[in-house]
């Protein structure tokens, strides 16, 4: 440690947050250590629940790939709250790591999909109809615990009472919302915004194909693989984007990123899938100068605090 100090003495230091799973990062996220360093921030992957780190040594504290909080989300945002320099900050961080924040955004007037939540410990029977249905606990990350369940179907009427109870069993609220079939057509899109001088600014934006195939197994995995894509954000999807960040409680002054994830509705209309404000992946490699427009973000809430 004490040559680390050596070497980045007079150098603003950040540390960017991930899991034992990937201690070196994500690889999207590594993109953007060399327009750090070019810009004289010396910047290295940390592991949140280390005890050995000291956070203090850090001018900042950056959330990327702390995937494995979901199990443990008390301790995360305990941890969380002993961060002073944290981006996002605690607050964010404790709101955010469970969706039952689309409740309020709902409530507010963003259009969301439509979500019954089951409390642990709840009798819940499937819906009546015969469509298809998505089921997920309200603290997840990487659509890990993540079902898709054809209710047409005896078996998957089956094991969505089974994932529930699974859910319930250990605690958890339970997610149950229709499955929005426009996601294997025009898949989903991620518009990502960076902080800038004048706040958050759109950055760019991706589209992720369809990932859920049928019922969650109970199989457990930091992540699903995704298939991304570059992909120009309509108006009408950066005017949903923007009344969705218009209502974060606290305002948006303080958000180093932000990404926000819709899906096209019944009338074609984007809808707010999940509003990803604590760890998301943020694509960079799927924008040209992404990587330099994260950097500059962060180089922007460096000199907030210097």
């Amino acid at each position: 440690m004490t040559d680390h100090y050596q070497s980045t003495r007079g150098k603003p230091r950040v540390a960017l947050v991930t899991c034992t799973a990937l201690p070196d990062l994500d690889p999207d996220d590594r993109l953007v250590l060399a327009p750090l360093a070019a810009s004289g921030v010396a910047a290295e992957a940390v592991v949140w629940d280390d005890p050995a780190v000291d956070w203090s040594g850090y001018d900042l504290v950056v959330l990327r790939s702390p995937w494995d909080y979901a199990l443990r989300r008390d301790e995360f945002v305990a941890w969380a709250r002993t961060v002073p320099t944290l981006v996002n900050p605690a607050d964010v961080v404790a709101w955010n790591t469970d969706k039952r924040y689309l409740a309020e955004l709902s409530a507010a007037g963003v259009p969301t999909v439509p979500t019954a939540w089951v409390e642990p410990g709840a009798d819940w029977a499937p819906p009546a109809d015969t469509g298809e249905y998505v089921i997920k606990p309200a603290v997840s990350a990487g659509s890990q615990d993540t079902g898709r369940y054809d209710l047409a179907d005896p078996e998957h009427r089956e094991l969505a009472v089974a994932h529930v109870r699974r859910l319930s069993a250990a605690g958890r609220v339970t997610m149950v919302q229709p499955y929005l079939t426009a996601v294997d057509t025009a898949g989903e899109t991620a518009l990502l915004f960076l902080a800038g001088p004048d706040g958050l600014a759109f950055s760019h934006a991706i589209r992720k194909g369809p990932m859920l195939t049928g019922p969650d197994r109970g199989v457990a995995e930091l992540y699903r693989e995704e298939r991304i894509d570059a992909r120009t954000a309509t108006p009408e999807q950066l005017d949903t984007a923007e009344k969705t960040l218009a209502v974060v409680p606290g305002g948006t002054e303080r958000l180093l990123y932000a990404r926000v994830d819709l899906i096209p509705g019944p009338d074609s209309a984007p809808v707010l899938v999940e509003l990803e404000l604590t760890e998301p992946s943020l694509f960079v490699g799927h924008a040209d100068g992404a990587p330099d427009r994260l950097a500059a973000a962060i180089a922007t809430h460096l000199a907030r605090r210097s």
